[in-house]
């Protein structure tokens, strides 16, 4: 039976989207993983968001939160607002209290990406934050660390990313995420489809 890795996301002007589809490929390319895009809900109207000037959304189908219980293993990705996830992931994460009295995710590997504006803008504490998510939920947290190896040391050229996840800046949204960081990407979603694969398996 094939290990379910969902990538979970939200993106207003495309940048996590783009590294979800990374780490979407990376995650399918472990044999035996199938590998999901999702999005969560938007909560603005469609006015304020054309207002912001954001694209249209991608195609990913939607999540409910009893989506996840069928998964394996999680990447949830976020832009980053002053410092923390932005409110349209915390809103579908408020609204999983019927997994959290239940306990359905509980021991489930579950990874974080991001992207920020700038270098000093969130790129560890957005994770950071975002660790009580899945603490409550009991929930694995599973960390990149730096098996990326000479690319998390990359120094003549920006780019996003730490230990805690693959990442990106988006600058006043001209930015896009470069080749270094879409290869983080890719890695980050082998990384954690590997893991959950191997505790799907001794499980």
């Amino acid at each position: 039976m094939a290990t379910k890795v969902y990538i979970v996301y939200y993106s207003m002007y495309g940048h996590v989207e783009k590294l979800a589809q990374e780490i979407k490929k990376g995650a399918a390319s472990v044999e035996g993983v199938e590998a999901k895009l999702w999005q969560v809900p938007e909560t603005l109207s469609e006015e304020v968001l054309g207002k912001m000037g954001g694209p249209a959304k991608g195609d990913a189908p939607i999540i409910t939160p009893n989506d996840l219980a069928e998964a394996d293993g999680f990447v949830f990705g976020f832009p980053t607002r002053f410092g923390m996830m932005a409110a349209q992931f915390k809103a579908f994460l408020d609204a999983t209290g019927g997994l959290w009295r239940t306990q359905q995710l509980a021991g489930k590997p579950a990874g974080l990406f991001y992207s920020t504006g700038s270098q000093g803008g969130g790129q560890e504490t957005t994770a950071l934050t975002a660790i009580t998510q899945l603490v409550h939920h009991g929930m694995i947290f599973v960390p990149i660390g730096y098996t990326f190896g000479a690319g998390m040391f990359e120094m003549e050229k920006i780019k996003g990313g730490s230990p805690y996840g693959a990442g990106t800046f988006a600058g006043d949204g001209s930015r896009q995420p470069t080749d270094l960081e879409l290869e983080q990407a890719f890695h980050q979603g082998k990384h954690i489809a590997t893991i959950a694969k191997k505790l799907k398996g001794s499980a």
